[in-house]
């Protein structure tokens, strides 16, 4: 119950802070600029949270034992964290955490108004920040109970996620990604010829 309890503080923490309702609140009692930088800080503190007070439950649920097949999930495993970082800096990582937002304020830059791009993963897949989450959490050799009630967790939590942020990108980009939602694969990566 306190592992299912950690996820959900997880969860809500993350999905109220993103939402736009939340956010135009949230910028009346903190700059603009740094509404960004808090959320990730706040995302932080709760994925320590987590992490901290987790209980394994260290029951054994599959355990890879042939090495080549344990090399290649392990495989797996990588390039679903490298898919993460990757993608972060694919539609740019520092504004993706906040800093670009900061940064541009502190110098009196303006910040340019969100373009919607689709650069190099992003023409197969829709979501390769959580396609590689999925990856990094499910690619393992050894599952124990906690594992999978992590990734499980994890798996439902991105599921929800994906669901609300797609909402959010139809209102801000309107037919333009209805379009990119009918022609590209939401983790699955594929690509529909034009």
């Amino acid at each position: 119950m306190i592992d299912v309890a950690l996820i959900a503080l997880f969860g809500v923490q993350h999905s109220v802070m993103a939402r736009q309702g939340f956010k135009r609140w949230w910028t009346r009692v903190i700059p603009a600029p740094a509404e960004r930088s808090v959320y990730v800080l706040m995302a932080s503190a709760a994925l320590i949270i987590l992490m901290s007070l987790w209980r394994p439950i260290d029951s054994i649920i599959w355990n890879v034992s042939t090495p080549a097949l344990a090399s290649l999930i392990w495989v797996l495993f990588w390039i679903g964290w490298f898919t993460v970082l990757l993608s972060t800096f694919l539609i740019n990582h520092f504004e993706l955490f906040g800093l670009r937002q900061v940064f541009s304020r502190l110098v009196g830059r303006e910040i340019p108004e969100a373009e919607f791009r689709t650069p190099f993963l992003y023409r197969y897949v829709r979501h390769p920040i959580y396609l590689g989450f999925i990856l990094g959490m499910w690619a393992t050799p050894v599952m124990t109970a906690g594992h999978l009630l992590f990734a499980a967790g994890g798996t439902g939590y991105i599921l929800v996620g994906i669901w609300f942020e797609e909402r959010d990108l139809v209102a801000q980009f309107g037919e333009r990604y209805r379009r990119y939602r009918e022609q590209v694969g939401m983790l699955i990566p594929w690509r529909k010829s034009s």
